[in-house]
């Protein structure tokens, strides 16, 4: 078992300005991202409105991707994001797109997903959602 920390962990800590303690969820194991992941915090230092921003987000997001290994979209991540797609499509409960790799990929891995965005994730059963509160 893992950890997939979702980008909404971070964007939460950057705001707040602090540090990202997942210390909480050491049991869980190893911490990974989702490349969904990496690249919406990439987006972020590219959206940022300053100079200065860019580069303090910059900083930020270096560190996380220096210091989380990212797991890339293969084959079966692929299988199993139709599959949940169908599935939520069926249903009128659809999530948004990149929500619905980390997901996969979290499935695939047998990882739990750290998220301050439960209200998507849970809409997949057999996904374990946990809550980052801050």
């Amino acid at each position: 078992m893992g950890l997939i920390v979702d980008s909404s962990v971070f964007i939460e800590s950057e705001r707040k300005r602090r540090a990202v303690d997942l210390s909480r969820w050491r049991d869980y194991g190893q911490v990974f991202l989702s490349v969904m992941t990496t690249s919406e915090l990439l987006v972020g230092v590219h959206r940022a409105n300053s100079p200065e921003r860019r580069s303090r987000r910059s900083a930020f997001v270096d560190a996380i991707l220096s210091s989380i290994p990212s797991i890339p979209i293969d084959g079966e991540i692929a299988r199993i994001h139709a599959r949940l797609f169908a599935d939520l499509l069926v249903r009128g409960q659809m999530i948004g797109a990149h929500d619905l790799w980390i997901a996969a990929s979290a499935l695939a891995n047998d990882h739990a997903v750290l998220t301050a965005n439960v209200s998507e994730f849970s809409r997949i059963s057999e996904l374990e959602v946990l809550h980052f509160g801050g």
